[in-house]
């Protein structure tokens, strides 16, 4: 199955004027630990795209006296994702890419580097434990009864 298939595709985004007080209220109400940010500016490329986590706001914000509420969420947020995974991926070949990273959150993205959906580590951890749960129950299965 592809990570297209699997990724969350109701990915929370904002625009990168938006102020950190909003983003954190986003969060709140969504439950959610990370924000993608749309339509930024990197070097002269337009259309790019950022994300902030939580951590980022305690690291970023807090830690630096920043009052969030005239913080834009562009100042504090990590622009050089560090690694997207393609929508066309299996599961497999995406936790090859992960295994190299330390990043906990991945967008998702199609061939031209559209944002289809996001994925956590903690829903490739959830993914891997309902395989292993299905197989072993194949296995129980089809063994000798005791």
């Amino acid at each position: 199955m592809s990570l297209g298939n699997l990724c969350r595709k109701d990915v929370v985004t904002v625009g990168p004027e938006t102020m950190v007080s909003d983003v954190t209220k986003i969060m709140e109400e969504k439950n959610i630990g990370s924000v993608v940010v749309q339509n930024i500016i990197v070097g002269r490329e337009r259309g790019k795209f950022g994300i902030v986590t939580d951590r980022d706001i305690a690291l970023r914000v807090i830690n630096n006296n920043l009052d969030p509420a005239i913080t834009p969420i562009d100042d504090v947020m990590t622009q050089n994702i560090v690694l997207t995974l393609r929508d066309d991926m299996g599961l497999f070949e995406a936790l090859e890419q992960v295994r190299r990273s330390a990043v906990r959150r991945f967008p998702v993205v199609d061939i031209d580097g559209n944002l289809k959906g996001i994925i956590t580590l903690d829903d490739i951890i959830t993914l891997l434990g309902k395989e292993m749960a299905d197989v072993a129950n194949i296995i129980e299965n089809e063994g000798p009864l005791l």
